[in-house]
């Protein structure tokens, strides 16, 4: 209720179904990937948490559903939402759950042994900065839903077998999305991680509906990350987390 996604007779807000349907799904993918771990404590960082729906609900489950000593810390731009979910915070007693207001592409984090990064619709390059800081910092786990992804589209050119495929705005908008993603899986893969590219929800539910889902293995694989520098050089356009992890 406090989050305003339910009613005062827990029946979920009608203007909040699809947020309430995008959490869901989220904690099920996570509970997926790491129900059978037996570790006692977890570290997550939540990238762009905003009124963090998702953040409290991670923590509900991780320290009150399968108690593990959880600690969380909600970065976000906005200091009155910071302010207001470390408020709902303190009410529950939720003492390893804290927010910070911090711009995540300049600020200094967290640098403290980190488990899993987290962000859901986390716009455009701020998704880069997230999965740098998992790449640098040896995370494990890494659940990742991007949005609005800007910087391809705004920056690549024609350079060859492609250019059909950049006549059309909207075409070029989907397909420079789609690169984005395809470039930062290849990036992870290359850092050691294994990676599932998945749809997360329902277009219907939103049309931002891809999830990087990765793990760290340790095994790399850098052809992939390769092709992307290749194409990167053909058609000149930018892309962040590229450009992160060159200059370390």
């Amino acid at each position: 209720m406090d989050l305003g996604v339910f009613t005062k007779d827990f029946k979920i807000v009608r203007s909040k179904y699809d947020k309430f349907k995008q959490i869901n799904r989220f904690v099920e993918l996570v509970d997926q990937s790491l129900r059978d771990e037996r570790a006692e404590t977890i570290r997550i960082l939540d990238f762009g948490c905003g009124k963090s729906y998702l953040t409290f609900i991670l923590y509900y489950y991780f320290a009150v559903r399968r108690g593990m000593k959880t600690e969380i810390i909600g970065y976000d731009l906005k200091a009155d939402v910071v302010r207001r979910c470390s408020e709902i915070a303190a009410r529950y007693g939720y003492d390893g759950l804290r927010f910070e207001v911090a711009d995540v592409t300049r600020d200094r984090l967290a640098d403290t042994k980190i488990d899993m990064i987290v962000t859901l619709h986390a716009c455009d390059t701020a998704t880069d900065y997230a999965l740098a800081y998992a790449i640098r910092h040896g995370v494990k786990h890494i659940f990742s839903v991007p949005c609005c992804q800007h910087e391809v589209n705004l920056s690549i050119r024609r350079g060859g077998e492609l250019d059909l495929l950049l006549e059309h705005g909207i075409i070029r908008e989907r397909v420079s999305a789609l690169l984005t993603d395809a470039v930062r899986a290849a990036v992870l893969e290359d850092a050691g991680y294994a990676v599932d590219v998945i749809e997360f929800i329902d277009f219907e539910h939103s049309p931002k509906n891809l999830m990087l889902r990765a793990r760290y293995t340790g095994r790399r694989k850098s052809a992939g990350r390769a092709r992307a520098e290749a194409l990167r050089e053909q058609y000149g356009f930018q892309q962040s987390l590229l450009k992160l992890i060159e200059n370390g």
